[in-house]
């Protein structure tokens, strides 16, 4: 039988429910602009911007399952020059709606109105949850897209609840590979038990399938080797050679916990079963399976897991409510999970909000490059700056640092024909403009191939950022006749 949970947990949140949710919508908005940059955001805002015109696999590289960008596309083609922020502030809404669907998902599951908001507020303060909220990555769309599916699991479903279900795993999988676990496992248990109405899941299912198929057949050899090929492979051959410790099984243990640290998710996994549900339990294990299976490991893989944990939570509390013990210690592993946010508040209080300085620093860069008389697509390991800039992005560079920074993966015929530049092949590569200050590392490769093609430097004023120039661009020409760089940009 469910019981109340004490006050604290229990009617003062309840009887305060819409500030709540009212002062988390604004938090993970906030978070979205104060949070530090992420060089993982690179490949999720070029491959946005490059979809409002052409296809992933065919057209650039996305080394992910391609709903994100083919889904925000149109987002980013309206917000323009503001489209790396609007993607940010999309996840943070995405963030909320998959709050939300959990605290939802739990109360259908059947736990107490109060251990559900509780569970998903809980939920809100994991570092895992607020990293991913607040970069232009593509974690938070699986996890809305799964938190929806759940939404409609407890119950036997009707045939338009299971073709929901299987409509919002397949979207996930589509977004995110790793989400093809959770997806799996309940098409396994809906196989094994008609009531749940597998056809129809598959019907629900067969819509995604197709949007995914239609990018892979355009180009399979650079579906196959972008979505699952180079997820395993281009980490391996970078960790090998850099930090190869990181691929060890005591690192990724020790990760795992630090993450789960960060907030009440390892307090949620010490927490008992009680009341949870078989499909409740399955997709947990399947959640664990597909966070726990890259390498090596980072607090967003761990993404998959918290959405059927925190309702398992909610259910187990429902018959148990917490004891004073665990209460106090859910407040230490809360301010654990929020530390890293609120460090990033206080930061963005001394020094802007980073956002806003990448707004700026972008917007230099647009300035010199008109000014400079440059033409053609901008290479560059740092693609997110240039929507801002509005400039156009060369495609072989729509991956960031990823594909580039990788050796031996492929060789330069097949680069050329994927639309892929590596550090290892880049001295014979055309280059029209380059940009340089995004990535130390990769940068100092692809300054010394633009300088090995005569291109002259021209620093971008009061920022990181370096533009290298073709010789005959009138900038060089002016350059070398002592005409300065303001001068230029006076013109």
């Amino acid at each position: 039988m469910a019981r109340t949970l004490p006050p604290l947990y229990g009617r003062f949140v309840t009887a305060y429910r819409l500030p709540f949710w009212v002062l988390v919508a604004a938090l993970l908005a906030l978070f979205a602009l104060a949070r530090p940059i992420d060089h993982d955001e690179s490949q999720y805002v070029a491959a946005t911007v490059l979809a409002a015109r052409g296809l992933p696999y065919r057209d650039f590289a996305y080394l992910q399952t391609p709903l994100q960008p083919l889904l925000f596309a149109p987002l980013a083609a309206l917000a323009g020059a503001q489209a790396w922020i609007a993607l940010r502030l999309a996840n943070a809404a995405l963030a909320l709606v998959t709050l939300l669907l959990v605290e939802r998902a739990a109360r259908g599951a059947g736990a107490t109105r109060e251990a559900a908001l509780v569970a998903a507020l809980l939920m809100a303060t994991c570092d895992i949850f607020l990293f991913s909220a607040a970069a232009a990555r593509n974690d938070m769309l699986p996890a809305a897209l799964l938190a929806g599916a759940m939404v409609a699991m407890p119950a036997r479903p009707s045939r338009g609840g299971a073709a929901l279900i299987g409509l919002c795993l397949a979207a996930a999988t589509a977004a995110k590979l790793s989400y093809a676990a959770p997806a799996l496992a309940y098409g396994a248990f809906a196989l094994a038990d008609a009531r749940r109405r597998p056809g129809w899941v598959a019907l629900g299912a067969l819509p995604v399938a197709a949007l995914v198929a239609g990018p892979a057949l355009l180009a399979p050899e650079a579906f196959a080797f972008e979505v699952l090929r180079f997820p395993h492979a281009g980490p391996a051959d970078w960790y090998a050679r850099h930090d190869p410790a990181k691929l060890s099984l005591a690192t990724k243990a020790f990760d795992t916990l630090k993450f789960l640290a960060l907030g009440p998710a390892l307090l949620a996994l010490a927490v008992g079963a009680r009341g949870a549900r078989p499909w409740l339990t399955l997709l947990l294990a399947a959640g664990a399976l597909a966070s726990l299976a890259p390498f090596p490991t980072w607090r967003q893989y761990l993404l998959p897991l918290l959405p059927p944990l925190f309702v398992r939570l909610a259910l187990a509390w429902s018959v148990a409510p917490p004891r004073r013990a665990a209460r106090v210690l859910s407040l230490v592993f809360v301010g654990a999970g929020l530390s890293l946010s609120v460090e990033a508040l206080i930061g963005a209080a001394r020094h802007g909000l980073p956002m806003a300085r990448a707004a700026e620093e972008s917007r230099a860069i647009g300035a010199l490059y008109r000014a400079s008389g440059a033409r053609g697509p901008v290479a560059t390991l740092g693609p997110q700056f240039l929507p801002g800039a509005e400039l156009a992005i060369d495609p072989r560079f729509a991956a960031g640092p990823f594909y580039f920074r990788s050796r031996d993966l492929l060789s330069p015929t097949a680069e050329e024909h994927l639309t892929l530049a590596s550090g290892a092949t880049i001295g014979g590569a055309r280059l029209a403009v380059v940009l340089t200050g995004a990535e130390p590392q990769g940068d100092a490769i692809l300054a010394a191939a633009a300088r090995a093609r005569g291109a002259c430097a021209v620093a971008v004023p009061g920022t990181r950022f370096t533009l290298w120039l073709p010789a005959r661009a009138p900038a060089c020409v002016a350059r070398r006749s002592g005409v300065t760089v303001a001068a230029i940009r006076n013109r």
